[in-house]
């Protein structure tokens, strides 16, 4: 208990001041709006930072990757995997909110006119510009100064690639750099430590304003939310795991990977972080056969690359926020750009110190949501948590016995 307390204590504290805002918006009715400027400073704050926080974290990650060409084939392998198990986790999510869709009966409209009466009407620049210009407005600004404002979160992950390729490829020239680079995000992540301490009140008076002017309704929404990521999340588990554990050996691979997954997915569901599953889980690797040299690289990689529970959740973030605004999930091109920024926002941001919070702002930059619509997003990062944590961590497992697969060929359970 003492340990579930530690691991889940952050968790625990937002969902109680979530749920404590509830009942004061419920209480007061309209006359919450009063809390509503306490909610407003922690956005602030949060807006404020994430520019740097961007720059540095992604640039010094990618400006400190050394040695992964040794890897060759293992690699390249890691990476198929990582992105075919994650894209068919982005389509069952598409999939189950397209047939449940959890905004269903809920007053799009007024919900509307309430979260953007500070960020303004959604998409009224989009419908004035041809679709390759809106691409070339996605990915890059004409100006360096536009790449200080946080609605240009795409283009400044971009350039923040860009230097920290360009960082590396230097080499030792550019250690200074790297050093500072190291520092900063550092200095950023602390910051963003410090702000958190704020966040249950922030969080809780933004709600407590929410819920007064719209009623249970958006509360209504989120148990929607979660009652279908609890689905999807059995239906990946149970089926796609076991299709999986099958593609790599067959029958054998499917006893073997369901005899040794109980102890990951406890764990993970115990502790809610992959890193501390890591243990468990080369264990588990080790007892189904998996080659040694496969497991020491999949389940750490993994821990921070493959999110396929964190892709999941960044569909049902984006479908939820368009029902809310009123905005129609009826074309490919959209569908197919939700499955795109969800793979962003969850195995991609995954890999980056503060990914989570980088790849929400993505989300309202990318569709032009207001600032208002973050706290929306936060809270369904909180509901899921546990279950996303489960598919992210023992998916690490199963996906070692692909890597296995494709590397040493149909035989390697049988040889191992």
């Amino acid at each position: 208990m003492k340990n579930f307390l530690k691991n889940y204590k952050m968790s625990l504290v937002l969902l109680l001041s979530i749920l404590l805002g509830g009942i004061i918006g419920i209480i007061l009715g309209p006359k919450a709006t009063v809390l509503e400027p306490f909610g407003q400073i922690f956005l602030n704050l949060m807006f404020t930072i994430i520019v740097p926080l961007v720059f540095f974290s992604i640039t010094s990650a990618i400006a400190n990757m050394t040695g992964m060409n040794r890897l060759g084939k293992i690699m390249i392998n890691i990476a198929i995997v990582f992105v075919i198990t994650a894209l068919i986790s982005g389509i069952l999510a598409i999939v189950g909110a397209l047939i449940f869709n959890p905004t269903k009966g809920l007053d799009a409209e007024a919900i509307k006119t309430i979260l953007s009466k500070v960020g303004g009407e959604i998409g009224t620049e989009a419908g004035k510009v041809s679709l390759s210009q809106r691409l070339v407005n996605t990915v890059t600004v004409g100006d360096f100064s536009g790449l200080f404002s946080k609605n240009n979160m795409l283009q400044i992950i971009i350039f923040s690639v860009l230097f920290g390729v360009s960082t590396a490829l230097v080499g030792e020239k550019a250690t200074v750099v790297k050093n500072l680079l190291n520092s900063a995000t550092t200095i950023m992540m602390k910051m963003v430590s410090i702000i958190m301490y704020y966040a249950p009140i922030g969080l809780g008076c933004y709600f407590a304003s929410v819920v007064g002017q719209l009623g249970t309704q958006i509360l209504q929404g989120y148990l929607k939310v979660f009652l279908l990521y609890l689905g999807l999340t059995a239906i990946n588990y149970f089926v796609f795991f076991s299709i999986y554990s099958y593609l790599s050996a067959g029958k054998m691979g499917f006893r073997a990977f369901w005899k040794n997954a109980i102890s990951p997915t406890v764990i993970a569901l115990a502790t809610c972080s992959s890193a501390a599953s890591i243990p468990v889980n080369l264990e588990a690797t080790q007892k189904i056969g998996v080659p040694k040299d496969i497991a020491e690289t999949v389940i750490p990689l993994g821990v921070n690359t493959h999110k396929d529970g964190s892709v999941m959740g960044g569909v049902l973030k984006i479908v939820f926020v368009f029902g809310l605004f009123g905005k129609e999930i009826n074309s490919i091109p959209i569908i197919l750009s939700i499955l795109a920024v969800s793979f962003l926002v969850g195995a991609v941001m995954g890999a980056i110190p503060g990914g989570g919070m980088i790849g929400e702002m993505l989300i309202i930059s990318v569709y032009g949501f207001p600032p208002e619509a973050l706290p929306i997003i936060v809270v369904i990062s909180t509901i899921i948590d546990a279950p996303a944590t489960v598919l992210n961590s023992t998916g690490n497992t199963v996906c070692a016995m692909m890597v296995s697969r494709l590397v040493d060929g149909k035989k390697w359970l049988k040889v191992s």
